[in-house]
């Protein structure tokens, strides 16, 4: 299999097979776990962010949330305003997350206080946001709510892209707020 650019390997598998070389780590350094077992990357990020000390660099919201667009090797995507590849949960559709408890640790959404701001191509028109239960508010893009992946370690990394997990399938987001495939 050809390695694609941004440390990806091509066909329909790789991505649910592409770990951070740190996370990998981690793993190592972990029992091994019934859910672990499994062989999902949701269950090995699980096992990392419920042992890990600190919480993930994505979790923290303090400001209004920047979306962003950023050239990656699946072409121009939705980014925060670090630079963060953003993700859509396909059994979300067009309304409230349906991703909570496990799901939302290793797919942390894309939180915001206040309204959202787009920067460079990113279309203001297409921003909103949607409660979660607890009342935070998630950034949606054409009414979609927005995640990162907890393994995404760098700017413009996709390390998850077309991923089946937690009962959908989670793809980064072109500039007009579609799944790029």
């Amino acid at each position: 299999m050809a390695r694609a650019p941004g440390g990806t390997y091509g066909g329909p598998m790789s991505s649910r097979l592409a770990i951070p070389l740190a996370t990998a780590a981690l793993l190592l350094a972990l029992p091994v776990t019934e859910a672990m077992a499994s062989g999902s990357i949701a269950a090995h990020a699980v096992a990392i962010t419920d042992s890990a000390t600190t919480a993930p660099a994505h979790a923290a919201v303090a400001r209004p949330a920047t979306v962003t667009i950023r050239s990656t090797s699946f072409g121009r995507i939705l980014t925060d305003g670090r630079g963060f590849a953003l993700y859509l949960f396909t059994r979300d559709g067009r309304g409230p997350s349906r991703c909570y408890r496990a799901c939302a640790r290793v797919w942390p959404p894309l939180l915001t206080r206040g309204p959202p701001t787009a920067a460079g191509d990113a279309r203001s028109g297409l921003l909103g946001t949607t409660r979660r239960a607890g009342g935070r508010r998630q950034v949606t893009y054409r009414g979609q709510p927005l995640y990162h992946f907890v393994g995404d370690a760098s700017p413009r990394q996709v390390l998850c892209q077309g991923a089946p997990e937690f009962g959908g399938v989670w793809w980064v987001v072109s500039p007009r707020g579609y799944a790029i495939h």
